[in-house]
């Protein structure tokens, strides 16, 4: 960067500047930049800070990372969501530059004579500082200046006054700046503290409340579908469990047109329900909810309850039709017509899914994009602020930025989760274009090395993407899950939960479900996507065969800690035991630290040392500390070393550290 001063490699900066980072109301956010100059004379710098209004933050000093790296930082915090803006000042530090010679000169043993420069070049500059302050802060750099010149003092006594804690402190925070060199403005988007901390629970509202009977060979059989009103009172089980968010997948109509039956197949009876995922049908399309969940009504009540019980209301955006959505007969040109003229169904080979059509955003891109934007801020106005997206990387990277950015020129508030399993590339891409967050490779991160190394991963990008960690979705079983039983669910839920400050999990998880379609494969057998899925979750937890216990005590945890609702604070300690996943957090602000030991091996009895890094626990290792276990109530005295043993029947410790 040009300037009378070196100023480079500035963080956080995304795209070239081009692209906002990203942060949370009340998130410390680091900034850091390279500053230099030539010589010997004293360097620093310094972060001004805007808000949305044009409100420039108190000066915000930068300090030195480390020792001769010419890298400096701080951190910034957000009040308020918006485009916040920064630019870092590199300048000449004169008072640096005095301090530094005052005290060389003076410990060498120099005289009044030969240090009467020194006296009053020092005593012009807080001549400076008083001008540019008042009250006892001005009086102070006075009386610093007139020790300085009072020549009937001997050195110590001219220059105690200027070396005590008193006037460093003020040069400090008055500095004299010369030579100011800055950046670019960068910009950072803030958005509300869900955005980065939140716990989610997904279900099927047409299975709450169902009811199948009869024969399942008999077309004619039965079937009692669950709606809205059901799913309005099941939200006291979800919000009994601690969680913040509910997420439904659509709740729209469902094509009737190769609708697909249990387990996938295409030979649906009429009794089937078909996947929620095929949208539209003569009943209507993206704007319409399923005649058999309810109405427009029963979706404000769920709305309103939620609202009442502190949850908020997720809905899965998924840009697709059924082929009898009307779309199709209103727009053909939004699809993709074949040689034969018939248009093509979505495909992922092998795989086919024949009651969808993929849409086409190059024969009508503007048209399309306002449909879909009316769409999504009409359920909006209908109380929805968060959307997960379904494959948002089966659809152009320019239409997701225009969306998004338009829907957050009106409702600043509404987040939304990239449903992105798919290349890195793209997955990063999505988060700074504005995706809110985004679904990660978790899922199939199972041994701590590789969970450590990603997660390192993920805090590296946490100035645009934003991790929520499912361990299983509607349409992921995880192998780990399948063969690893009780144990590795309630380990995965564990390192879900705190390793990120977002996660969820899908309905049936507490239950233990993990019976794939096929060996080797990620469907359910009897996959909810296909058919009703009527569950007893309340039995199950009163039959002491649920995972629910650990889940609310788990979100009570997350809600009690703010060291766990943040990212860049998640920090790896050793173990001998290389199935031992350690890690721990802190909030610097209220000291809040949570340091957690986890099986990663849901089979065998893991023991080991663990090494823990005191720095980044607040502890005194002359002094040690008490780690209360969150989980089992049991107290342990600890230091930097300490032994651990973990097994299938407790796999993890959730301490809350209290230093002595």
């Amino acid at each position: 960067m040009a300037g009378r001063l070196g100023l480079n490699s500035i963080h956080p900066v995304i795209a070239y500047g081009e692209l906002p980072s990203r942060a949370v109301v009340g998130e410390p956010v680091g900034v850091e930049a390279t500053v230099f100059r030539e010589g010997h004379d004293a360097v620093a710098a310094s972060v001004a800070w805007r808000s949305p209004s044009g409100t420039e933050a108190p000066f915000n000093r930068m300090r030195p990372v480390g020792a001769g790296l010419d890298r400096w930082r701080t951190e910034v915090i957000a009040d308020e969501t918006g485009t916040w803006t920064y630019v870092v000042e590199a300048w000449s530090d004169p008072l640096g530059t005095w301090y530094h010679a005052i005290e060389v000169k003076s410990d060498a043993g120099q005289d009044a004579s030969e240090l009467a420069n020194d006296f009053e070049n020092g005593a012009r500059l807080f001549e400076k500082v008083a001008e540019s302050v008042g009250g006892a802060a001005a009086e102070l750099a006075l009386s610093v200046a007139a020790d300085l010149r009072r020549d009937t003092d001997d050195v110590p006594l001219r220059i105690t006054r200027a070396l005590s804690a008193e006037a460093r402190a003020l040069a400090d925070r008055h500095p004299i700046r010369e030579l100011i060199t800055r950046s670019p403005r960068y910009s950072v988007w803030v958005d509300r503290e869900r955005a980065l901390y939140g716990a989610w629970y997904e279900f099927f509202p047409r299975s709450i409340g169902a009811e199948l009977a009869g024969d399942p060979d008999d077309p004619a059989r039965p079937v009692r579908h669950g709606t809205l009103a059901d799913a309005t009172r099941h939200l006291d089980y979800v919000a009994d469990l601690g969680f913040d968010v509910v997420y439904l997948p659509p709740i729209h109509p469902i094509g009737r047109v190769n609708r697909k039956g249990p387990n996938n197949t295409l030979n649906a009876k009429p009794t089937d329900t078909g996947s929620p995922w095929a949208i539209g049908s003569t009943e209507g399309g993206h704007d319409a909810i399923h005649p058999e969940l309810g109405d427009e009504r029963d979706f404000a009540a769920f709305v309103a309850r939620a609202r009442e019980l502190d949850l908020e209301v997720a809905l899965d955006l998924a840009l697709q039709c059924a082929p009898d959505h009307p779309w199709v007969e209103k727009h053909p040109e939004w699809f993709t017509t074949l040689p034969d003229g018939t248009i093509a169904y979505a495909e992922n080979p092998p795989k086919k899914y024949q009651d969808i059509y993929p849409l086409n955003f190059d024969n009508d891109p503007a048209g399309l994009a306002r449909e879909i934007l009316r769409v999504t801020m009409l359920w909006v106005e209908r109380g929805v602020k968060i959307f997960r997206v379904d494959n948002p990387h089966t659809k152009p990277l320019n239409f997701w930025q225009w969306l998004i950015t338009n829907v957050k020129a009106k409702e600043p508030d509404v987040l939304f989760l990239a449903e992105a399993f798919t290349r890195p590339a793209m997955m990063h891409e999505l988060a700074r274009i504005g995706f809110t967050q985004s679904y990660t490779y978790f899922t199939w991160r199972n041994t701590a090395w590789e969970l450590q190394q990603y997660a390192e991963e993920l805090v590296a990008g946490a100035d645009y993407m934003r991790p929520n960690f499912f361990p299983n979705t509607p349409d992921i079983l995880n192998e780990f899950l399948v063969g690893g039983g009780r144990p590795a669910f309630a380990l995965r839920l564990v390192l879900a939960a705190l390793l990120s400050p977002t996660y969820g999990v899908y309905s049936g998880y507490e239950l233990y479900e993990n019976v794939p379609v096929r060996p080797g494969s990620e469907e359910y057998l009897n996959s909810e996507k296909y058919q009703l899925r009527p569950r007893d979750l309340h039995g199950a937890i009163d039959r002491g065969e649920s995972l629910a216990p650990l889940m609310k005590r788990l979100n009570e945890i997350r809600r009690a800690h703010p060291a766990l609702h943040q990212l860049r604070n998640l920090r790896f300690h050793h173990s001998e035991n290389d199935a031992l996943l350690v890690f721990s957090k802190r909030d610097a602000a209220s000291g809040d630290t949570i340091l957690v030991v986890c099986t990663t091996d849901p089979h065998n009895v893991r023991d080991g040392w663990v090494h823990l890094r005191p720095d980044e626990l607040g502890v005194d290792w002359q002094r040690g500390f008490t780690a209360a276990d969150l989980l089992s109530g049991a107290n342990y005295e600890w230091g930097e070393h300490n032994y651990v043993k973990l097994s299938p029947a407790q796999v993890a410790h959730v301490f809350a550290v209290h230093p002595h």
